[in-house]
């Protein structure tokens, strides 16, 4: 089995429709960063959402503390101009225009503790990755996507430790888990198009309409360990820098790929007094019913590789004078693991794959599923400012460009995204001496986009009529809110 990267398929989820993501990964782990866009992350000294930031720079922190925050976010994808075709090459009838909204909530907490002059403490709880996204139903592009989610929750312990007066490393190990679902529907060589019509074929009336309602679907989920590696040095009393690595974390994600309403052949009930064979590749006759014969459900036992990638950031936080800082960040995200999306049987009696394996299929034993991805590495960058407009208060903005890791080529319907700009704002108001708040706000704008995609078998062959045309525009915006408690 081929490992994947998923970013989609069970991921492989639809589209960064969560927030300042890129790809499917999520930056939403700590407010007091989010109003700069994220630059100077982890060499600017804020607070305990430093344990994820950089395990180094908690070293900074002269008092145990604690940060929670949650961030929502609202997301759309506009789409129109949609055309496709179904394995036999009719048509595909549906919605040639739409929008998905996403709207979800990311929460997070931090805790740090210095444990003697040298050495520090931290743990936190986190969404690394995610993302989701569901198509109505009748949109006329089902027969490649329809639902997709992924959602990778994480806990983590971290130490830091002080080398010298200006230079600390850090190590953070992480438990994570992962779950993801994967939806479309099924096309059966264009049955549910045919309609009516195939009544005159049997000379009967024998349509039908469950076979419009033919659904497959993929789930799973795993646990696995990863790590992360923190520099944070002060290069001058007015200058930090901060380098932070977070390593690739491995899934195999065990669960179950379900299609429902299947149409029976002829070559499957042959000799079967129930039903009326036609002909070994037709749907049977239910005698039952008088209709086309359907299986309402076949379940065989799946698995997924999902690999959320590994992340090398550098960062540096500028004090220009009392009042005004300047942050910058670039971060690169080691995409190009992710080659394909497979789903392959562990089932000790197969049933979908018997059909799906064959060489006018997939062409591979065992596989249910297959989508080439062959992303490509990622950079970001992102500059900020910060003006401490009284002792107690901070105010904060930030751009960041995020550069798409996927090339026209492979953009799909469940993934439709393309270099993206972000806005932020933000601020920081001390309460109490022990109580802080950090909000801020964050505006997306993205190139509206086009994708053409096929199916394709495991040695990526175009397989059958099927295609899918679209036009895309992607919005997002967000909100965070993260309490700070310094003991």
């Amino acid at each position: 089995m081929k490992k994947t990267s998923l970013a989609v398929a069970v991921t492989a989820i639809c589209y960064s429709q969560l927030a300042l993501a890129e790809g499917y990964k999520l930056f939403e782990q700590s407010v007091s960063a989010m109003g700069n866009a994220y630059a100077g992350r982890g060499a600017q000294i804020t607070d305990a959402s430093l344990v994820y930031s950089n395990p180094a720079a908690i070293t900074e922190l002269s008092a145990p503390q604690w940060a929670g925050g949650l961030n929502l976010i609202h997301a759309e994808t506009k789409y129109n101009q949609v055309s496709a075709q179904s394995a036999g090459g009719t048509t595909v009838v549906g919605r040639a225009d739409g929008k998905n909204s996403l709207n979800e909530a990311v929460p997070f907490v931090f805790y740090s503790t210095p444990v003697n002059e040298r050495l520090s403490l931290g743990a936190g709880f986190y969404v690394p990755f995610g993302l989701s996204a569901d198509y109505q139903d009748d949109w006329a592009g089902r027969y490649f996507a329809d639902e997709t989610a992924i959602e990778v929750l994480a806990l983590s312990g971290v130490a830091g430790y002080k080398l010298s007066e200006q230079w600390s490393v850090g190590l953070g190990l992480s438990l994570n888990r992962a779950e993801g679902t994967l939806t479309k529907y099924k096309d059966h060589n264009g049955l549910c198009e045919l309609g009516t019509g195939i009544n005159q074929l049997y000379k009967a009336d024998v349509y039908n309409p469950l076979v419009c309602q033919s659904r497959y679907a993929v789930n799973g989920d795993d646990l696995a360990f990863g790590y992360s590696l923190g520099l944070h040095g002060q290069l001058s009393p007015e200058l930090r820098v901060a380098l932070t690595y977070h390593s690739a974390v491995r899934f195999t994600l065990q669960g179950d790929s379900v299609i429902t309403n299947t149409p029976i052949t002829g070559a499957q009930v042959a000799g079967n007094s129930n039903f009326i064979v036609v002909s070994p590749t037709l749907p049977a006759i239910s005698k039952q019913t008088g209709k086309l014969a359907i299986n309402p459900r076949t379940t065989e036992a799946s698995q997924l590789a999902l690999t959320t990638p590994a992340s090398l950031a550098l960062s540096l936080d500028h004090q220009l004078s009392t009042e005004w800082s300047w942050q910058a960040s670039l971060s690169w995200t080691l995409w190009s693991d992710f080659r394909s999306i497979d789903i392959v049987s562990t089932a000790d009696t197969p049933s979908i794959s018997l059909s799906t394996q064959q060489p006018q299929n997939l062409n591979s034993n065992g596989y249910i599923g297959f989508i080439p991805e062959h992303w490509r590495d990622s950079v970001s960058v992102a500059v900020g400012l910060s003006w401490q407009q009284q002792s107690d208060r901070m105010f904060k903005t930030g751009l960041a460009y995020d550069e798409n890791p996927i090339e026209q080529s492979h953009r799909t319907a469940r993934v439709p995204t393309n270099d993206r700009i972000w806005w932020t704002v933000g601020m920081n108001q001390q309460l109490t001496t022990q109580w802080s708040l950090d909000l801020a706000a964050g505006w997306m704008w993205m190139d509206a986009l086009n994708i053409r995609e096929r199916e394709y078998n495991v040695q990526e062959v175009a397989l059958y009529k099927s295609n899918l045309n679209a036009h895309y525009r992607n919005d997002a915006w967000l909100l965070g809110a993260q309490l700070n408690y310094r003991f």
